[in-house]
């Protein structure tokens, strides 16, 4: 008993020691969480269940501008509004079923303003393992959030001029474009809520200020930029601030203002109106007096029938048509034209591909000498026969060619053919020397060694020299520092005959005709409706003019549409050319008297003069006997068109040469 009592009594102080060291342990264990609490650089919260402050460290207080006293048990929503927090979070963490979560929230300091804060919530659990309290760790992101804010204004705005950029402006397009019943908080300038989705409609004037580039160049960049900030402070004060309409700068000197909630084109034309009054009055720019005038693309559709690319592509195809259509205005997008505009780029897509699949040919229309009614030539005329839209005239696609270059590789290819064609004639009728006639683009000359060019074709295909002839336009004459006439003489010296198309429409200096290395002249085919019959023109008859001149259009590059034969099926949007003015305008009998007699005497004239420099005279468009009299009687010396022959295949120039002499077209 006693050694059991001496083993009892001696097991009370190892127990209380232990008691003591366990204290111990959990004073120093909450000493260093205090000193960790009170002296931590975040701010630090205990939060009871009711969500009131159990306790703050001084960190906490200071973010929020108040004394640690003051704050126990203040209400958390008094500090941290409720909005926005994620409910479903914050219940799960109360009730014990996730430990943290982490969010983003604004604090209400005491002087009125914001301080965002990263807000970590953590569960603390009693020894049973239930929730307790919660801690709330708040860090200060006001800098970072600063620091953001200007990053994210950089990003979506002009530095120059401070209006919105273009990725504002599509985020804004996006959002009103996305599919749903309503645009999610968005509306227009009206103020009206915004409609159904299938109602709801969206336009974009897109304009573009004319002559801007100019100065930039003459007064300097400095200035420039000047007048953009003016421009933009204009459209800011006159549309963004009156109808909350967005206004942007999309690069450049290009601006847009945007319309979510448009109501009809009346809406966005009348808000054009508007932009070329705002800029209508001039600018005073660092000492200079600006006038400024903007060209304007409008677009205005429902936003089920569209997408924001096409949207903006519509209207900055509409804003070039301004340009085109003389400046200063604004044009609504039409459909057909940009129809038309989308057939014209597919095309040009298309020509250098085409090349390679062989998809052109040439056709060959006579040359027929008005003395003898013999062959002397053929004018090569080149088709593209499109798969999709069928045969289609030099007019469709020779100024596309020029303009993306694919002229130079479908030149080289014309020349080729023609040269080799010519031989296969020189071949089978060696007492004719029946020359051929390939039109020459200006940009050619410009942009490839035509000379070399030529050269090659001749020796390819064993032709003579004097059995091709290169038909250039007047205009064509005048390029860049003398090469084309340099290019000219060298042929010229080759022995290869130069021919001037279309003579009489372009420059004609004749002080300077007197001195180019040209053998041939091409009488426009408007000098020949003078020598038409008196009668009124049948509808036949006008169609024929309309195509008239049949050899006028160019093989490689010639400007004359009225050498097509054929039709294509997007004919709707053709030049000019496809019409007859007379046909749809009949003179009067006497100014029809006085035209015909007035075009007799120039182009005798013309012949007169051609033949005094040694030249000969082709007339084009011949459509009757009694055309071809009066020219013979004039002196001129070959003439093409239908009332000889319409353009066909080599073989139609072969057979004519077989007979003799063509006979008359009937139609």
């Amino acid at each position: 008993m006693a050694d059991s009592a001496h083993s009892g009594s001696g097991g009370a102080p190892g127990r209380e020691d232990g008691d003591d060291r366990l204290l111990a342990a959990l004073r120093a264990s909450e000493s260093r969480f205090r000193a960790a609490f009170c002296d931590a650089v975040i701010g630090m919260a205990l939060i009871d269940p009711e969500d009131r402050i159990i306790e703050v460290n001084p960190a906490f207080a200071a973010l929020i501008g108040r004394g640690v006293g003051e704050l126990v048990r203040t209400h958390l929503h008094e500090i941290i509004d409720p909005e926005g927090m994620p409910p479903r979070l914050f219940t799960a963490l109360v009730h014990g079923q996730r430990e943290r979560f982490r969010v983003e929230k604004p604090l209400k300091h005491r002087e009125g303003h914001t301080v965002w804060s990263k807000v970590t919530v953590s569960l603390i659990r009693d020894p049973a393992g239930q929730p307790l309290y919660t801690l709330a760790l708040v860090e200060d992101m006001t800098e970072q959030r600063r620091l953001g804010d200007r990053l994210e204004y950089q990003a979506l705005h002009d530095p120059l001029t401070r209006l919105p950029n273009r990725t504002f402006f599509f985020e804004r397009l996006d959002a009103a474009c996305l599919p749903g019943t309503e645009d999610r908080g968005n509306r227009g300038g009206s103020g009206r809520p915004v409609a159904v989705a299938e109602e709801r409609r969206v336009g974009v004037c897109y304009l573009d200020l004319d002559g801007f580039a100019a100065i930039n160049e003459t007064l300097g960049h400095h200035i420039g930029d000047e007048l953009l900030i003016a421009v933009a402070t204009r459209l800011r004060r006159g549309l963004s601030e009156r109808d909350a309409h967005l206004v942007a700068r999309m690069g450049g000197d290009e601006f847009a203002v945007l319309v979510t909630d448009s109501v009809g084109s009346e809406q966005l034309t009348a808000l054009a109106g508007r932009i070329l009054e705002v800029l209508e009055r001039p600018f005073d720019v660092a000492g200079h007096r600006l006038v400024v005038t903007a060209s304007i693309g409008v677009v205005e559709r429902s936003v089920h029938e569209t997408t924001p690319t096409d949207l903006v592509k519509d209207a900055d195809s509409t804003l070039y048509w301004s340009k085109a259509d003389g400046r200063a205005r604004w044009t609504l997008y039409d459909p057909d034209r940009g129809a038309h505009q989308l057939t014209r780029q597919l095309l040009a897509t298309a020509l250098r591909p085409a090349l390679e699949r062989g998809e052109f040919t040439i056709e060959y229309q006579p040359l027929v000498g008005l003395a003898d009614g013999a062959v002397h030539g053929a004018e090569a005329l080149v088709r593209w026969r499109h798969p999709r839209y069928g045969t289609l005239s030099p007019d469709r696609f020779i100024p596309l060619a020029e303009e993306s270059g694919a002229i130079v590789p479908l030149g080289k290819w014309v020349l080729e053919e023609s040269c080799r064609q010519a031989r296969q004639w020189l071949t089978e009728f060696p007492d004719t020397e029946t020359f051929v006639s390939v039109n020459l683009a200006a940009r050619q000359i410009w942009d490839s060694d035509v000379v070399a060019d030529v050269a090659r074709a001749l020796d390819s295909a064993g032709l003579p020299a004097r059995l091709l002839q290169l038909e250039i336009t007047e205009s064509a004459l005048l390029g860049p520092g003398g090469r084309p006439l340099q290019a000219l003489q060298a042929l010229a010296d080759m022995g290869v005959r130069i021919a001037i198309d279309d003579f009489g429409t372009g420059y004609s200096n004749l002080a300077y005709l007197s001195r180019l290395p040209v053998h041939v002249l091409k009488l426009d085919g408007t000098f020949i409706e003078g020598f038409r019959d008196p009668a009124p023109p049948t509808a036949g008859h006008s169609a024929a003019a309309a195509v008239g001149g049949g050899g006028g259009g160019g093989a490689s590059g010639a400007s004359s549409a009225t050498s097509s034969a054929t039709s294509s099926a997007t004919s709707s949007a053709a030049s000019p050319a496809t019409s007859s003015a007379p046909a749809e305008r009949p003179a009067l009998p006497e100014l029809h008297s006085r035209r015909r007699d007035a075009d007799e005497q120039i182009v005798g004239a013309m012949v007169q003069l051609a033949h005094t420099l040694g030249l000969t005279v082709t007339a084009e468009g011949i459509e009757s006997a009694a055309q071809a009299e009066r020219l013979r009687l004039t002196g001129c010396d070959t003439a093409q068109g239908w009332y000889f022959a319409r353009p066909g295949e080599a073989e139609l120039v072969a057979a004519i040469l077989r007979k003799g002499r063509p006979a008359p077209s009937h139609r």
